[in-house]
């Protein structure tokens, strides 16, 4: 495709990927016929993955992230999706990188259209595909525009809160945007709900850009992510990740059974680590061995991961929790899972499960290899009826 150009969509269900020399940040924006979002619920990307008929979907770090539309599943009043793309790394243009999108057929993978936008230079975001709807019909647009203040740029253009300055508050509607509390911040700001520059140089907080270490230890919700980098380095050392639950009604015990499940950068399934075996990829991973009742307290479960020796075709890792002899999660109490340094034993990063459905499989949270290395960590809690991790192997494919 060219600038400008577009295509009837053929398939109901489209994927936008954009692929560069560099690691992106990829983001979709569901707009009225306005040209705005409806609020910033509208804005979809890695740290608010999914909306109304619209997807975010990682590349494990090894695979360019993508934007899943379903047209068919978009609210009324949604005409147009905007497919964004910005460098990861602060501060970075587009100078000598030439971002691919391709357009493809989400149920089969096939390509319907692929654009390279020309001539860039000072950009550090880009609209580079929008998926449209004109006369009843779903096409797609090749674009490009770029944006040199960055992704909060855009979003600022199509209605996202931002908020001044670039550190940010929690997230909340600002109108206006308050007064600067220090003094000149940097030029990019983050979108507040929760706010997404990927590539702007604040320092991090929950809720404001991506959170890291250096803070101490992070508490997650469902969804959100924290990357694995402490004082500016990326944790390439032992971790353990502590799994616990307690019975929901007292003297009834039960058995649960944690696992980590290996995959490559395909989402092909590598090795599954659980009570049945105990270590897999030559060591780097183990297990602690099975707990029958769930009482005590502490961790009831742990695996322990040695990042800096995963083999290389070792791209995301998935931790479950299963109940093989078919309790439900609505007995259970208080499951959580926790990451922790493997040598001092600090607690890194926790995510407590807040709901439970009456099945017999959850996955808890995901490690992602990234392309520049670190690992990210993100919450899941999302529930799977399997009471082995075998059957968990393809749903915790689909989550990476």
């Amino acid at each position: 495709m060219t600038p400008g150009s577009n295509i009837p969509l053929s398939a109901a269900r489209v994927t936008v990927d954009v692929a560069a020399p560099v690691r992106l940040d990829v983001s979709g924006l569901l707009l009225t016929a306005d040209g705005k979002v409806r609020s910033d619920d509208d804005f979809i990307f890695y740290n608010q993955p999914s909306g109304p008929g619209v997807t975010y979907r990682s590349g494990g770090g090894s695979a360019p992230d993508a934007i899943v539309v379903d047209t068919a599943a978009l609210p009324p009043g949604i005409e147009k999706i905007v497919v964004t793309a910005s460098p990861d790394a602060a501060g970075q243009t587009f100078q000598g990188i030439e971002p691919t999108a391709t357009i493809r057929n989400a149920d089969d993978g096939s390509v319907l259209a692929s654009f390279t936008p020309p001539q860039l230079g000072s950009e550090t975001a880009l609209v580079i595909v929008e998926v449209y709807q004109r006369n009843g019909q779903w096409k797609a647009r090749a674009v490009g525009q770029g944006y040199s203040n960055g992704l909060a740029g855009i979003a600022t253009d199509f209605g996202v809160t931002v908020e001044e300055p670039a550190a940010a508050a929690p997230p909340q509607p600002v109108t206006p945007p308050p007064a600067p509390v220090q003094p000149p911040a940097p030029p990019v700001t983050a979108p507040a709900a929760p706010p997404a520059a990927p590539a702007t140089p604040p320092p991090p907080a929950p809720g404001a850009g991506k959170i890291n270490l250096d803070k101490g230890r992070v508490s997650l919700q469902k969804n959100q992510t924290v990357s694995l980098i402490k004082g500016g380095r990326p944790l390439l050392s032992q971790v353990r990740m502590g799994l616990g639950w307690e019975p929901a009604y007292r003297g009834k015990d039960i058995d649960l059974d944690a696992s980590v499940i290996a995959y490559g950068p395909q989402r092909n399934h590598i090795d599954s680590c659980y009570f049945g075996k105990l270590q897999i990829v030559g060591g780097a991973i183990r297990h602690s061995g099975d707990n029958l009742t769930g009482e005590g307290g502490g961790d009831d479960e742990t695996i322990m991961v040695d990042l800096g020796r995963l083999p290389q075709e070792v791209t995301g890792l998935v931790f479950t929790v299963n109940s093989f002899s078919g309790q439900k999660f609505t007995e259970v109490a208080k499951a959580y899972c926790r990451l922790l340094d493997g040598t001092t034993g600090e607690e890194l990063v926790r995510f407590d499960l807040t709901g439970a459905e009456p099945q017999t499989g959850v996955m808890m949270a995901k490690l992602i290899r990234q392309f520049s290395g670190e690992w990210e960590m993100t919450a899941l809690g999302d529930f799977v009826k399997s009471r082995t991790v075998r059957g968990m192997v393809k749903p915790a494919a689909q989550a990476l």
